[in-house]
């Protein structure tokens, strides 16, 4: 007897999209904040930092952006479209989650692997750089997740003759 897995997959691609989609605002928002001040004050630490939190101000806006159509596609018809395959969404999550493996890396890289924001350190928005580095690998880490998830569908929907354009849900 097999287990059915449709209503966890239902539930969980809601919980999982939606919980992409809150820490990508998050992210787009402090990105977009540090990018406006940076541009208008010209006080950036140094210029990787500048133009690393500008591809993770991209990386959130992409993220927002196609997360909340596969969320909406997902919850129109789970079962109809070629945007709800296990391709898609393994195509999609697969660049979102290299966009995020490189913004985490790299403004990791530029701040050194953090900053400390004592009273001697004088950087700039130090605990919004924190926080932009803490958001980018977090979304790092949950799409991986959410990656993993599709794969193991992926080769659920195989097994049963579907191949990589059958539906996440039976």
């Amino acid at each position: 007897m097999a287990f059915d897995f449709d209503p966890h997959i239902r539930r969980g691609h809601t919980i999982v999209f939606a919980f992409i989609i809150v820490f990508a605002i998050i992210e787009l928002s402090i990105s977009a904040w540090l990018t406006a001040r940076y541009n208008s004050h010209h006080n950036f630490p140094t210029s990787a930092i500048r133009d690393r939190t500008r591809f993770i101000l991209f990386a959130s806006s992409w993220t927002v952006l196609f997360s909340s159509l596969y969320l909406i596609l997902f919850l129109h018809s789970p079962s109809g479209s070629i945007l709800t395959s296990v391709l898609s969404h393994a195509i999609f999550l697969f660049m979102t989650w290299v966009f995020w493996l490189a913004g985490a890396a790299a403004i990791t890289q530029a701040l050194g692997g953090g900053l400390s924001c004592g009273k001697f350190d004088h950087v700039t928005y130090c605990g919004q750089l924190n926080a932009l580095e803490g958001f980018a690998w977090v979304l790092f880490i949950v799409t991986f997740f959410a990656l993993f998830i599709v794969f193991l569908r992926g080769i659920s929907a195989t097994r049963r003759g579907d191949g990589l354009r059958g539906q996440l849900i039976a």
